[in-house]
């Protein structure tokens, strides 16, 4: 009578079965990216980001002129400036200065994400070092940090941009240093919270029952692992960053001359020219808001992904 030899006996040794790689071992970054490709959200967001990055990064060769330039000087009259196809050469128009509107509107994407970027970064690098202090000591340096923290976060976000570029005074490092330091309290005590969720997890009471430092347990398996809500404040904060410098310039604390590509400037100068000239603040208003649209799309995505809570079936 002939016996049915298994597999894994007749090759010699047992083989473990094969694991699903996107099923098993996967880590939450993979994961995630794995997510957001599925989610047209994130994708319009991400598609929307990479046209204004490739647009800002790519601006000498896109625009027709420079950011400065007045090449329609001629065709502007006090009661008339030319609009969208009125003139060859200009597709969407000139403004009061007879500048060419198409060329500001490229030059003004790379002024606003360079401010958005800058910002964003001081506001972060900011946040999180208040955040790993008040995260990793607690106690009473934790509840003095908070409490200076509760103090900024009291004042609403693009007020206390306003008082710090007031202080500051006129200029585009102003503004990048108004608007990162109004984002230091979100992001630390975002990072915090994280932090001090992580702090009970079962894998930082293995490493401290091992006789590890708390340095080494705060920097090398909290603070990696309490980051994911912060990486999605900063997509967020982004589109804060562009919308708020484009206010305090139209406030007029930019500085630069009236003639300087920046959305927000083209705004201020557009308002006297509503009536007879109303593209002039429609156009970077549009652009603004697509933006702004675009990282609010990918970082909602972006947090959806990361939240096992939030995500959808």
């Amino acid at each position: 009578m002939s016996s049915v030899i298994p597999p894994s006996v007749a090759g010699g040794a047992p083989q473990p079965p094969k694991r699903d790689r996107a099923d098993h071992g996967s880590s939450l970054w993979a994961d995630a990216f794995q997510r957001l490709r599925r989610n047209p959200q994130a994708v319009a967001g991400a598609i929307i980001v990479l046209l204004f990055v490739l647009v800002a990064l790519l601006a000498p060769w896109l625009a027709p002129y420079g950011g400065e330039d007045l090449p329609g000087q001629r065709e502007i009259r006090p009661t008339r400036i030319p609009g969208i196809g009125e003139v060859p050469g200009y597709p969407l128009g000139l403004d009061r200065f007879g500048g060419d509107v198409l060329s500001k509107l490229i030059w003004g994407a790379r002024a606003s994400l360079v401010i958005g970027l800058v910002s964003t970064a001081l506001g972060l690098a900011g946040g999180m070092l208040i955040g790993i202090v008040a995260g990793a000591f607690g106690g009473w340096v934790d509840n003095v940090l908070m409490r200076l923290v509760d103090i900024l976060l009291s004042v609403p976000n693009l007020l206390l941009a306003v008082s710090i570029a007031a202080v500051l005074g006129q200029g585009p490092l102003a503004i990048m240093i108004a608007i990162g330091a109004s984002q230091v309290p979100i992001f630390a005590r975002l990072l915090r919270s994280s932090m001090l969720q992580q702090r009970t997890a079962d894998y930082v009471l293995a490493a401290q029952t091992l006789g590890l430092s708390r340095r080494t347990v705060t920097m090398s398996h909290v603070l990696p692992n309490s980051l994911g809500p912060v990486v999605v404040q900063g997509t967020l904060s982004l589109a804060t960053a562009v919308i708020d410098a484009a206010a305090l310039s139209f406030l007029g604390l930019g500085g630069g001359r009236p003639e300087t590509a920046e959305w927000g400037r083209m705004l201020t100068y557009a308002q006297n020219d509503l009536a007879i000239a109303p593209q002039l603040a429609f156009l970077p208003g549009i652009c603004i808001a697509i933006t702004a649209l675009g990282f609010t799309l990918f970082g909602e995505a972006l947090r959806e992904s990361l939240d096992p809570r939030g995500r959808r079936a």
